[in-house]
């Protein structure tokens, strides 16, 4: 192995043997009447690649354990590289088994089965604004422009004086005619002496 196999930023550690598979899926049609069946391609499955190897040790062990059982929980696309995947187009894989071992016969050593597949990489974090019509945004723009100068129109409305109940100046001015309309009265009767009848 020219390149060591890197899991996400994570050097693989004493690797034996790897192995790949790559396969194409195919759907069999059978046609009445005719010999043999017509393959419709459904593209390849994702390429699985399995690793194994053996480590030495406790603390050797420990420490691989808790970086590969860490990525494995997280269960989240990671990339990888190694001469194995050259001329594919595996980029990121998750990790979908762990398998360990240990024997009797030797206690020291740690036996380790990972088997990993191809996985598209994330998808970019979503705009928000990406499903929007462009036509809703000038809309929303316009409606907008509509509210600010309907309050602009009421803010101007501000200096208009407050007429509230109106009872009060009527009563006052009505006050001020009787009181001078008081005298009509008296004059009135003075009048209707001096022309009187006899």
């Amino acid at each position: 192995m020219n390149v060591k196999p890197v899991l996400g930023d994570w050097e693989i550690p004493h690797i034996q043997a790897m192995h790949s598979l790559e396969q194409r899926q195919f759907v069999e049609l059978n046609v009445p009447g005719r010999a043999g069946s017509l393959f419709q391609d459904m593209n390849t499955r994702p390429t699985s690649v399995a690793i194994s190897g053996s480590l030495y040790g406790d603390e050797p062990r420990n420490e691989f354990l808790e970086a590969l059982r860490g990525k494995y929980r997280a269960g989240e696309p990671v990339t990888f590289v190694g001469d194995i995947v050259t001329a594919t187009e595996v980029q990121y894989v998750i990790i979908e088994s762990l398998q360990f071992s240990e024997n009797g016969m030797q206690p020291d050593q740690l036996d380790y089965y990972i088997r990993i597949k191809e996985s598209p990489p994330p998808p970019p974090p979503p705009d928000p604004f990406g499903a929007l019509d462009t036509d809703l945004l000038d809309q929303a723009g316009g409606f907008l422009d509509s509210v600010t100068g309907a309050l602009d129109v009421i803010d101007g409305l501000g200096n208009v004086p407050n007429i509230g109940d109106p009872t009060p100046q009527v009563r006052q001015a009505m006050d001020q005619v009787t009181e001078a309309t008081a005298g009509l009265q008296d004059a009135a009767t003075l009048l209707s002496g001096l022309f009187g009848d006899d």
